[in-house]
C-alpha cells in the first residue's frame, strides 16, 4: 500500500503528539513541554518529554524520539501503514491510496470491515468465555491450583469454555453465520445429518480453559485451550485464519510489552501457563509461541520492543531442537547492539513449575546465567563430532558454515569467524578460503599474495617496476568483492562497515542524499549488492518524491531484495534523524572521503591491469591528495 506523501504531511500537521501519547503516558505540564514516566525503558524519575511546538517526544533516559506515527511504531509495534490508518482514524479521515483503481480500494475497504467484523466475533466469544469461568467451579479451581489469583486470569482475559457442543449459540446472535467457521470458532462437518436437512456444526473448543490470543493492537484474533485433566490433545490451538497465523503471533504480547521495557528483556518460553505464571511471580516480560518453533517473524517483532531476547527451553533432547530451531531464527537479526541467549531448565521443569518450586530470585538468577549465544552457537556447530580429531573439525566447519553466513555484517560476525578458527585449529582467513574460496577480481582473473619483487614487462612505459608492482598489487587486494568481510579488519574502517554507515545515515536523515556530490552518488550506486542497488534506489526515490523520513521509505523498500538488510542498519541506529545536523553531515563526509581514497585504489589496480598509464597517475595523484588533505597534511 502506498500513501502520498502529502496526505502524511498533512495528517501530522492535524495531529497533536501529545493526544495521541497521552492515551499511553501519564503526562504533566512542565514548562513549554509535557513530560511523564518514559513507556520504553523502566524509569522511576520522568524523562519522557513532549513537545507541543516542535510535535516530537524525546527520551532523555535512552534516546527514543520521533513523531506521532513513529510513536505508534513503537510503542504498540504497529507497522508504519497501521499507525497511519490509526491516526487517519482518530480525526475521521480516510487514506488515500497511490496507483490503486477503485476496484483495489473497494475490495480493501471490504477487507478492512471484514477484519472489524471477525475481531468482534471473536471479542464476544472471548466475553462468553470469561463468565463461564465465573460460574465454573471445577475451572476455577483448577486456575487456583496452578497458583494463578483473580486479578491476572483478568489480565490475560482468562476463560472456560463450556462442555456442551453448541455453548457459543448461546453467546453470539447466529450460530450459523459464516464468520464463526472462518475465524475457527465452529467447525462445519462435511457429513449431513441423518435426515439430510442441513449441515452439522459444532464448537472447536469444549471443556477447555480457554487463553484470548490478542495481537500487539489488543485485539483477540485467535484462541489457545488447556484440558482441565490428563487428556489428549492437552493444548488445543485456533487454526489459521484471517485474523491469526502462529507463525507471526506470540502468546502475552500485548500483555507484556511495558514488562519487556522495564525489565529490558523478552523471556520466550513453549506454553500458555509458563506466561501467566511467570507474569504471577513479576515476570509480566514473557510470551510464549503457539504450538509451533520459533520463526524470524517472533524474532522481528519481539525486537521492535527489546534489544535483548532469553529463549527459556527445557533441558532435555526436545528442549534442545527447539532451542536450535530458535537460533536459526534469531541469526539473522543478532546485530552487534542485540543480545540473546538461551536458558536451559533441568530435564523435569518447565518455567511455570521451576519459578514456582524454586523461587522467583532461583529464576531470576538462571536468567542471568543463561548460555549466550556466541557459546550455543558453538555449541550446535560441534554436535555430535569430536574436536579433538582432524575429522571431527573439519565436520564442525561444515556445521558452522550455514550459521555464520546467516549472520549480519558486524563485529558479532567476525568475532564468531574467531571463535569458529580457534575451534577448528586454522587461521581466520583459512576458514574463510575453506568456505568461500579464492575470491576473483574484476577481471575474473583469481589473485594471490605477490612472493618478490618481479619486474614488469620491458617498456610499458608506466614507471618505476617497484612502484607498479606495489600499486597493483594493492589495487588487486582492494578489488575483492566489498561485501565480502575480511578477517583482521577494524569493524569500522573496512569497506563494508563504511557502506552500511553510509546508508544508515542516508536512510534515517531525510536530507542526507541532498549532501552528497554527484560524484558520491555513483560512487555508491556502484557498490557490489546489497549495498549499490539500495543507493541506486534511495537516488530514485529522491528525484520521484524528495527528503522522505524512514517511515515512508520503509514502505516503499519492502517489496526489494535489499529490504532486509535497510531494515537491519535501520534498526541499528540510534535515531530516526539528529538535531544536530552539522555533526552528522561532517561524519557523512568523513566515511565518503575514505571511500573514495579505497575506490581509487581500486580504480589504480584496474588501470595498471588495462596497461592505461596516464590514467593510473591520475588516479594516484587524486587519491595521494585526498590522502593528505584528510591526514591534515
Amino acid at each position: 500500500m502506498a500513501i502520498p506523501q502529502s496526505f502524511i504531511q498533512d495528517l501530522l500537521a492535524r495531529t497533536d503528539v501529545v493526544d495521541v501519547v497521552g492515551k499511553h503516558v501519564q503526562l504533566k505540564r512542565g514548562g513549554a513541554n509535557y513530560m511523564g514516566l518514559c513507556p520504553f525503558h523502566g524509569e522511576k524519575s520522568p524523562s519522557f518529554s513532549v513537545s507541543p511546538s516542535k510535535q516530537f517526544y524525546h527520551c532523555f533516559g535512552c534516546g527514543k524520539n520521533g513523531n506521532a506515527i513513529g510513536f505508534l511504531m513503537d510503542h504498540t509495534g504497529a507497522s508504519f501503514v497501521e499507525a497511519v490508518q490509526d491516526l487517519a482514524q482518530q480525526l475521521g479521515v480516510t487514506v488515500p491510496e497511490e496507483q490503486t483503481s477503485p476496484a483495489q480500494r473497494a475490495q480493501a475497504a471490504e477487507q478492512r470491515s471484514r477484519h472489524s467484523q471477525l475481531v468482534d466475533t471473536m471479542t464476544q466469544a472471548a466475553t462468553g468465555y470469561q463468565k463461564a469461568l465465573k460460574g465454573n467451579a471445577r475451572a476455577v479451581e483448577y486456575l487456583k491450583n496452578r497458583g494463578l489469583t483473580g486479578q491476572i486470569a483478568k489480565t490475560f482475559g482468562l476463560g472456560y469454555a463450556p462442555e456442551g457442543w453448541r455453548f457459543l449459540s448461546t453467546v453470539l446472535p447466529d450460530y450459523h453465520d459464516s464468520k464463526l467457521a472462518d475465524c475457527g470458532m465452529v467447525i462445519v462437518s462435511e457429513n449431513e445429518t441423518s435426515d439430510g436437512s442441513e449441515e452439522k456444526r459444532y464448537d472447536r473448543f469444549r471443556d477447555r480453559i480457554m487463553f484470548p490470543i490478542r495481537n500487539v493492537k489488543g485485539e483477540v484474533i485467535g484462541f489457545g485451550g488447556r484440558v482441565l485433566d490428563k487428556s489428549e490433545p492437552k493444548y488445543l490451538n485456533s487454526p489459521e485464519t484471517p485474523l491469526f497465523s502462529k507463525g507471526r503471533e506470540l502468546y502475552g504480547l500485548f500483555e507484556g510489552r511495558t514488562a519487556m521495557r522495564e525489565r529490558g528483556y523478552a523471556l520466550v518460553t513453549e506454553g500458555y501457563m509458563d506466561v501467566v505464571a511467570l507474569a504471577q511471580m513479576g515476570f509480566g516480560n514473557a510470551v510464549a509461541t503457539l504450538g509451533t518453533a520459533c520463526t524470524p517473524e517472533h524474532i522481528h517483532k519481539l525486537f521492535r520492543f527489546t534489544h535483548n531476547i532469553v529463549f527459556s527451553f527445557d533441558g532435555d533432547a526436545a528442549g534442545r531442537r527447539a532451542a536450535r530451531k530458535a537460533l536459526e531464527a534469531a541469526l539473522p537479526h543478532a546485530t552487534d547492539t542485540r543480545t540473546l541467549k538461551f536458558l536451559f531448565l533441568p530435564s523435569e521443569h518447565d518455567p511455570d513449575s521451576f519459578i514456582r518450586a524454586n523461587g522467583a530470585p532461583a529464576f531470576e538468577q538462571a536468567v542471568a546465567s543463561a548460555t549466550p549465544l556466541s557459546q550455543f552457537f558453538i555449541d550446535v556447530a560441534a554436535q555430535d563430532v569430536d574436536l579433538n580429531l582432524p575429522e571431527g573439525r573439519a565436520h564442525f566447519l561444515t556445521q558452522a558454515q550455514a550459521l555464520w553466513q546467516a549472520l549480519p555484517d558486524g563485529a558479532l560476525k567476525r568475532q564468531m569467524l574467531g571463535s569458529i578458527a580457534d575451534q577448528a585449529q586454522l587461521g581466520g582467513n583459512e576458514v574463510l578460503e575453506l568456505w568461500q574460496g579464492p575470491s576473483p577480481n574484476r577481471s575474473g582473473k583469481r589473485w594471490s599474495a605477490p612472493t618478490g619483487n618481479t619486474s614488469t614487462t620491458a617498456g610499458n612505459g608506466m614507471g618505476a617496476p617497484n612502484q607498479i608492482n606495489a600499486a597493483s598489487n594493492q589495487g588487486r587486494a582492494y578489488g575483492k568483492q566489498a561485501w565480502q568481510p575480511r578477517a583482521g579488519a577494524s569493524g569500522r574502517g573496512s569497506v563494508t562497515s563504511r557502506a552500511d554507515h553510509v546508508a544508515r545515515i542516508v536512510l534515517t536523515h531525510p536530507a542526507a542524499w541532498g549532501w552528497l556530490s554527484t560524484e558520491d552518488q555513483h560512487m555508491l550506486a556502484e557498490l557490489p549488492p546489497p549495498h549499490g542497488p539500495l543507493f541506486t534506489w534511495l537516488e530514485s526515490q529522491w528525484h520521484d518524491h524528495g527528503a522522505q523520513p524512514w517511515a515512508a521509505l520503509q514502505v516503499a523498500i519492502q517489496s526489494h531484495a535489499f529490504s532486509n538488510h535497510a531494515l537491519r542498519l535501520v534498526a541499528q541506529a540510534d535515531t530516526l534523524g539528529s538535531e544536530n545536523e552539522a555533526e552528522t553531515r561532517a561524519e557523512l563526509e568523513q566515511l565518503l572521503k575514505r571511500m573514495l581514497i579505497e575506490h581509487l585504489k581500486r580504480e589504480e589496480g584496474l588501470a595498471i591491469e588495462a596497461g592505461e598509464s596516464d590514467r593510473y597517475k591520475a588516479l594516484q595523484a587524486r587519491r595521494l591528495a585526498l590522502q593528505s588533505a584528510a591526514s591534515g597534511g
